[in-house]
């Protein structure tokens, strides 16, 4: 073994880690008194420590002057959902306002497509990746079959063609070029969640408004993990949710992303709430509605205050450590399990994410060559010793380092945990 591969090697990564501080900033789950080895950050991020602080600010408010805190003090609830705007924008690559806190992400997504999916006789369909996350298949069918369309024919899903059920940039620019003329909506995922692949978001942006159509993204396993653009990359609309990277707990409240040349264009066709028209008459329950300049705009009912709360905790970590410091650390610690795993563990674990760093985030995806039975298996026994990853069907094992808590000793022992597994 080399020495950049030893558990020596780990513990003087850590020891030289300018995040390490930041692990201090979150609470485990214990196993046998210990901390839990946590690698599901794509799934539930951890809770941060003033998570809770953040929560009973706004029950003493609740108890002390109750309504009034609408309109009192800087954390007043009327506004409430900007105190997440600024720092949310900084980590999306956008101006505060395109971006807005509200709904859960299936809930947003719909929303958008009440805009951005506008589809004709001529140009119907949308495309989609084959495999996509269930939210997104389901949203996409029900509004093609919504406006009278048939999903058989105008949904359109990308096949993987690389080796490991990837799919390669060409494929991508093949199917728009093919179908662009009948595409009404480009809906794309920033990572894919299965196989951890993270894609192009600019180059599709490109290729889908060259063919005249709009571009939308699901950022769910990409915002907090990977640094973005949003703006420059010049999408229609994104959404994302905000617990897993972002960490702002179970059912948190998601994000949303409108870009700018949309701001003032009121002939858009949106669902209209009262917390979407403009601030400044809102109040005068007059029964037309005047969208909000914005993001804000796309929003329906007033933000869910006690739900937005933890999103501001992590997001004071976020601007703390910056996602420049967060992405050098990600691709540190997963380039240390991807090379613990091809050095000791390729008889055991195929790697099915990409080796190359711009095509993933801090995932690695990996399946169990003895079969699915063997990879439940493993997947039980590190279960088993407090070493948490997650399991997706058929055969997946989704390991991700989170730099924000992660230390590479935790990738370590995992390696050290499937030898044992393995009886290496």
């Amino acid at each position: 073994m080399t020495d950049t591969l030893s558990r020596t090697h780990a513990i003087a990564l850590d020891a030289a880690d300018p995040l390490k501080p930041l692990r201090g900033e979150f609470i485990f789950p214990q196993h046998q008194g210990a901390d839990q080895t946590y690698f599901v950050g794509n799934s539930l991020g951890l809770q941060p420590r003033g998570a809770r602080a953040m929560v009973q600010e706004v029950m003493d408010l609740w108890g002390s002057i109750a309504v009034e805190g609408h309109f009192t003090g800087p954390t007043r609830w009327m506004g409430y959902h900007r105190l997440v705007a600024e720092s949310l924008a900084r980590v999306v690559g956008a101006q505060p306002t395109e971006v807005v806190a509200m709904n859960t992400l299936s809930v947003n997504l719909h929303l958008m497509m009440v805009s951005f999916y506008r589809p004709t006789a001529e140009r119907p369909a949308i495309l989609i990746e084959a495999g996509a996350f269930p939210t997104d298949r389901h949203a996409v069918e029900a509004q093609i079959r919504f406006h009278g369309f048939n999903p058989a024919t105008d949904l359109i899903e990308v096949q993987p063609d690389e080796a490991n059920g990837t799919i390669s940039m060409q494929a991508i620019e093949r199917a728009i070029g093919e179908h662009g003329k009948r595409l009404a909506l480009v809906l794309w995922p920033g990572v894919q969640y299965r196989s951890g692949q993270a894609f192009d978001l600019a180059a599709i942006t490109r290729l889908a408004r060259a063919q005249g159509a709009n571009v939308g993204f699901d950022l769910a396993h990409s915002v907090g993990n990977l640094p973005l653009s949003l703006h420059d990359n010049g999408a229609d609309f994104a959404v994302w949710c905000h617990y897993k990277y972002l960490n702002a707990g179970p059912g948190a409240v998601a994000g949303c992303f409108v870009h700018e040349r949309h701001a003032r264009d009121t002939g858009l066709p949106r669902f209209a709430g009262w917390w979407g028209h403009e601030e400044a008459s809102r109040f005068q329950m007059a029964p037309q509605f005047v969208p909000a300049v914005g993001a804000e705009g796309w929003q329906l009912s007033n933000p869910p205050v006690l739900g937005l709360a933890p999103l501001r905790a992590s997001l004071a970590l976020f601007d703390q450590a910056g996602m420049e410091a967060l992405r050098r650390k990600s691709l540190q610690l997963t380039g240390f399990l991807e090379a613990l795993v091809q050095h000791r563990l390729a008889h055991v674990l195929q790697i099915v994410t990409p080796s190359q760093a711009e095509r993933r985030g801090c995932q690695l995806s990996l399946r169990v060559l003895g079969g699915r039975e063997q990879g439940r298996a493993l997947f039980e026994y590190l279960q088993s010793v407090g070493v948490l990853g997650d399991w997706r069907e058929p055969d997946v094992i989704r390991i991700s380092p989170t730099p924000m808590y992660n230390r590479y000793r935790d990738v370590y022992r995992f390696v050290e945990e499937v030898e044992t597994w393995a009886g290496v």
